[in-house]
C-alpha cells in the first residue's frame, strides 16, 4: 500500500516517519511545503498522478493558535482551502483521505466527554478554520476519515512539553492555567493508531468517518505542567492561575475532553493513560 503523508515535517508527520520502518506493508512518500503545495489543485493532481497513492494522511495545518488571530487568511488557506482541494482530488482518484482535526473546535460547558456527532463551537480563528476544514472534507470527499485529537506533543517541533522543560530550567517558578480541561496526547500514540487502522480504514465504503483519539484521563494545563516537572525531576515550582490571569489573543476552550468510546469499541483500540505516554516521551527526549 502506498501512503502519501503531507505536512511530514510537523509533529505527527515526524512521528509517522519514526514508526514507518515497523510497517513494512506500507510504502511511504513524505511531503511538506517544499515538495507539494496543497493549496494548489493542479499541483496536488500532478503529484497524485506521479506517485499513485492508495491513501493520503494529511498532517499539514496552520497550528499557530494565537498568530491565527492576526493571520486569518493564512489559517483559512491551509486549514480550509487546502482541505477542500485534497478532498476533491482524492475523490476524483478514489483515494482514502485521512485528515487530522482538533478538540479546539469544541467548548463544552456541560463538562461531559465530547462525542463525534456533537456540534462544534469554535472560540478562535484557528478553531473556526479547523471546523470549516472538516466541513470541506465532509462535502467533497468520497472516502475520508477525520481524526480529532488534543494537546498534541512529541519529541519534534514546538510543543507544550518542550516549552515547560525549557522554562523550568530557566526559572525557579512558573505559572500555568488550571481552568482549561482536556487531555494531553503523545503524537507517537496517535501515529501508531492511524497506521494500525489504515488497512481496515482503506476498505471503508463511501462517506466520512469521524474518530476521536487522545490519551486516556483528563488534565488541566497546570496538571500537565506539574507532571512534566515531577517526572523530569526538575526543581521548579508550578503555580496554578486562571485564564483571566493569563490572557492570550485566541480564546481557548474551557473543556474539550474527547469521548473515545467509538474508536475503542468499533476498532478495538487500546489507549494509554496520558501520564504513562508522557513518561515514554520524556524518556526519548532525555536521550536527545
Amino acid at each position: 500500500m502506498k501512503v502519501l503523508v503531507t505536512g511530514s515535517n510537523g509533529q505527527l508527520g515526524m512521528s509517522i516517519k519514526k514508526l514507518a520502518p515497523a510497517f513494512k506493508d506500507f510504502n511511504f512518500e513524505y511531503t511538506d511545503v517544499e515538495e507539494l503545495d496543497i493549496t494548489n489543485y493542479d499541483d496536488i493532481n500532478k503529484f497524485i498522478a506521479e506517485t499513485k497513492p492508495d491513501a493520503i494522511i494529511n498532517c499539514a495545518a496552520y497550528t499557530a493558535v494565537d498568530k491565527a488571530e492576526e493571520e486569518p487568511d493564512k489559517a483559512l488557506l491551509l486549514n480550509v482551502t487546502a482541505s477542500g482541494l485534497l478532498a476533491k482530488a482524492t475523490s476524483e482518484n478514489n483515494i482514502l483521505l485521512i485528515h487530522i482535526s482538533t478538540d479546539f473546535i469544541f467548548n463544552d460547558v456541560s463538562k461531559n466527554p465530547i462525542k463525534e456527532d456533537e456540534k462544534p463551537e469554535p472560540q478562535s480563528v484557528y478553531a473556526k478554520t479547523k471546523a470549516d476544514g472538516e466541513q470541506e472534507i465532509i462535502k467533497n470527499s468520497k472516502r475520508a476519515v477525520i481524526f480529532r485529537t488534543s494537546w498534541l506533543y512529541s519529541e519534534f517541533g514546538h510543543n507544550f512539553v518542550k516549552t515547560i522543560l525549557r522554562l523550568t530550567k530557566e526559572r525557579p517558578e512558573i505559572n500555568v492555567v488550571d481552568d482549561q480541561i482536556g487531555t494531553p496526547t503523545y503524537a507517537t500514540d496517535l501515529a501508531e493508531t492511524i497506521l494500525k487502522l489504515l488497512p481496515e480504514l482503506i476498505k471503508l465504503p463511501q462517506g466520512t468517518e469521524i474518530l476521536h483519539y487522545s490519551n486516556e484521563e483528563t488534565a488541566s494545563w497546570y496538571d500537565f505542567a506539574k507532571e512534566i516537572v515531577e517526572q523530569s525531576g526538575l526543581d521548579c515550582k508550578v503555580k496554578p492561575i486562571s485564564t483571566e490571569q493569563y490572557p492570550l489573543p485566541a480564546k481557548r476552550p474551557a473543556y474539550s475532553v474527547l469521548d473515545k468510546s467509538k474508536i475503542k469499541t468499533k476498532y478495538g483500540i487500546e489507549i494509554p493513560d496520558w501520564k504513562e505516554s508522557l513518561g515514554r516521551s520524556l524518556g526519548v527526549l532525555n536521550k536527545m
